[in-house]
């Protein structure tokens, strides 16, 4: 299949639209941030199953409208703060971090899981590191020193959802293998690959760096 490209961007801060590129990408971020806070909701037992899928639904729901925002807006602009590509490449994996939020509160009320302290930890370090993805976002049109360092600090954001990852399951498999393990060990997972998405959406931002400096 050919391979769509979008026009690269000029150097320098985005001008003739820009904003609206970057506010598309601060309420996707927004809805991201809300779905994790809901998760952890429906972990701690605070939500039940049913309001969670209902507020899920209206998350995801405008979680893919922001998107779709950002992506038309880029075909449109005459200009953007950073290369197209990896705008289009950054919104894509917010997006991915929202649809695993979205399938790990699934999958919690699929396997019957009910206040369980093991995804507190992961969940916090995630809303962090959406957090600091936030702060990133903001330095698009500034420095592209400031950007790199932003980037950088959201990607040591997603190290300790890694870390608390590695800690839970080490704490699972202490004790006999039952299938409620197996099951928390795979919910666990899919917490660890929102931290995977999260640090996809943290490269993008520092190879847009690179090439405004090129």
């Amino acid at each position: 299949m050919k391979r769509i490209g979008f026009p690269r961007a000029m150097r320098g801060p985005g001008r003739g639209g820009g904003e609206s590129l970057i506010a598309s990408l601060e309420l996707q971020l927004g809805e991201t941030l809300a779905a994790c806070r809901l998760a952890c909701d429906l972990a701690d037992g605070s939500v039940t199953s049913a309001d969670a899928r209902r507020r899920m639904t209206e998350i995801e729901h405008r979680g893919d409208g922001h998107r779709a925002d950002l992506v038309n807006e880029l075909v449109r602009v005459p200009d953007a703060p950073i290369d197209r590509e990896d705008l289009f490449r950054l919104s894509r994996s917010i997006d991915d971090v929202l649809d695993n939020l979205r399938d790990f509160a699934r999958a919690l009320d699929l396997y019957e899981i009910r206040s369980c302290d093991s995804f507190r930890g992961p969940l916090e370090a995630i809303a962090s590191a959406i957090r600091d993805l936030q702060t990133a976002v903001l330095t698009i049109t500034r420095e592209p020193g400031e950007t790199a360092q932003a980037a950088l600090a959201a990607k040591k954001s997603t190290n300790e959802i890694r870390r608390h990852y590695d800690e839970e399951v080490g704490l699972l498999f202490q004790g006999p293998v039952s299938m409620d393990v197996l099951k928390r060990r795979e919910l666990l997972r899919r917490l660890d690959v929102v931290g995977l998405r999260l640090h996809e959406a943290a490269d993008a931002l520092s190879d847009a760096v690179v090439k405004r400096r090129a």
